[in-house]
């Protein structure tokens, strides 16, 4: 080969090489980044642009007006745990726990609630080339069997697809008062470890934070020792903590020409009781402090939205947010009530129960040049839909999913679909009497009440149900001075389209459509 045809081939293969190189990060730029905002307790009418008039939510609703707005979406659960169970594996909650169902917040000392082995959508992400995170409060346990906090603290996030994770072990209402990163708790020091003791050692635990009555109930420590762990964790600084940890993790996978797509999971723990806003926001809004810690978590989303502008990456990403169950009327609660806010808008109901206010939630989506602006969709959609929603965005075959509950709703992130992407859905109370089902405009509840909590007294801190219904002034067919009537249905129809408030239990009125409900309910109900 002479001088000319060798300069000849290497042009040539440097023309390939440049072809390569552009086609590989075409390829990278067409894999959009994800941001999933997994709100705490955040109500149907507790931002804005969902009607709240007491509380400013600027960022929040800015997402709305450059996204799509959902009005039919729902948590599979109204209770934490479960309804987290089923974000990340795309299971009904019902599934866990060997088939005998996950209805409660996971205990101080659960084991990981979720097999390292079943797929999860951070394993979606991963299958992808993209890097994970998980920000913010977990709950889903971690080890196997019982969890003493015996360091490292494996199985959990990172056993799940998640490259990186910081933290709340459990929930900012519950012991411990520590971060974890990975699987080490933040700060801690092997001459003092975290030592779990149990309830009613109040002389032997750690010191936290001390609150007001008026930021709502949170449980007494459990654990001793790890005394320069646990003063690191101030209450009053959880948000400017998360919201920093998710701006540097993006400026991290941002910078230095780092090409792979990034799936973040920022779980906070606004607006979770106790109500704790930071000094620059208490006092601001007009809902006490339940107001001001929306107002808080308005501006955590904005912190991770004006990151996403500044570093370039905003046109390429999709941020969903959400919540992961319907408000909940604790002492924060009813005094925002009591100050005109309504916590979940006019639906009937509240967290831990199955009414609609229990798990119809708040979801928002954006993604430039995909999602139309401004737009709104009746959509019936689920977080249990992410599994496969994710699968189908990064390309994978969401017909290879087994026992799976997850439906692909990106039809309707993208477009306005004619028909319905789902028509069924189960939805879970707290206790499993009340397992319900939603099928196309009827949704049935097999038992009176809503399966939640019961609390009607100033000294309790978990109201629901009739009661609960009453403070706010709710009106249902059923309830009376805030009491179920002695004369109600046995059970419970309501058709959302027309009734979207369950006004009015027609169980009576149309007892072929119970039969058929509840024939297709006995279908996921366990069988011992």
């Amino acid at each position: 080969m002479n001088k000319r045809q060798t300069s000849l081939l290497i042009f040539k293969l440097s023309i390939c090489l440049f072809f390569l190189i552009t086609t590989s990060k075409l390829q990278a730029q067409e894999k959009p980044n994800v941001v999933y905002i997994l709100v705490d307790d955040l109500g149907y009418g507790d931002i804005g642009c969902y009607g709240a008039t007491k509380v400013k939510t600027p960022n929040i609703d800015t997402l709305a007006s450059e996204g799509k707005i959902f009005t039919d979406a729902h948590s599979a659960s109204a209770v934490c745990t479960p309804s987290r169970y089923a974000l990340m594996t795309g299971q009904y909650p019902l599934r866990g726990n060997n088939g005998e169902g996950i209805w409660g917040p996971a205990a101080v000392t659960s084991e990981l609630l979720i097999n390292p082995e079943q797929l999860t959508i951070a394993d979606v992400f991963k299958n992808s080339g993209y890097v994970t995170a998980a920000l913010g409060k977990w709950h889903l346990g971690f080890g196997v069997g019982e969890n003493l906090w015996k360091v490292p603290l494996r199985p959990g996030p990172n056993d799940l697809g998640f490259d990186y994770y910081y933290g709340l072990p459990v929930v900012n209402s519950a012991p411990p008062y520590v971060y974890v990163e990975n699987d080490r708790v933040v700060g801690s020091d092997p001459n003092d470890p975290l030592v779990y003791v149990g309830r009613g050692k109040d002389k032997e635990v750690t010191p936290i934070t001390p609150i007001p009555p008026e930021a709502s109930q949170r449980t007494p420590n459990m654990f001793k020792g790890a005394v320069e762990a646990h003063k690191l964790y101030n209450d009053y600084t959880v948000g400017e903590v998360l919201a920093g940890k998710a701006v540097d993790w993006i400026i991290e996978k941002t910078n230095n020409n780092k090409k792979d797509p990034f799936f973040l999971y920022l779980a906070t723990t606004h607006i979770h009781h106790p109500f704790t806003p930071g000094t620059n926001f208490q006092g601001k809004s007009d809902a006490e402090l339940y107001g001001d810690f929306i107002q808080e978590l308005d501006w955590m989303v904005g912190q991770v939205t004006s990151t996403l502008e500044k570093q370039g990456v905003a046109d390429n990403t999709l941020i969903i947010f959400t919540s992961d169950n319907g408000a909940m009327l604790n002492l924060g609660g009813r005094n925002a009530v009591k100050a005109g806010h309504k916590i979940n808008g006019d639906l009937l109901g509240f967290k831990f129960g199955v009414w609609e206010g229990g798990h119809r939630v708040p979801f928002i989506a954006k993604w430039p040049g995909k999602i139309e602006a401004g737009t709104v969709s009746d959509q019936l959609i689920c977080n249990v839909d992410m599994l496969a929603t994710f699968m189908a965005l990064t390309g994978q075959n969401t017909k290879s999913l087994e026992n799976s509950d997850s439906v692909n709703v990106l039809p309707a992130l993208l477009g306005d679909p004619k028909k319905p992407v789902r028509d069924e859905l189960v939805l879970a109370a707290h206790k499993p009497s009340h397992l319900s089902l939603r099928k196309g405009k009827w949704m049935y509840i097999p038992a009176q009440g809503s399966g939640g909590f019961g609390g009607s007294k100033p000294e309790h801190h978990a109201w629901g149900g009739a009661p609960a219904v009453a403070f706010v002034g709710g009106k249902n067919s059923d309830i009376e001075n805030g009491k179920i009537k002695a004369d109600a249905p046995k059970a419970q129809l309501y058709n959302l389209e027309e009734d979207k408030y369950q006004t009015t239990n027609v169980y009576k009125k149309y007892p072929n459509i119970v039969k058929e409900m509840e024939a297709v309910l006995d279908t996921y109900r366990h069988k011992n």
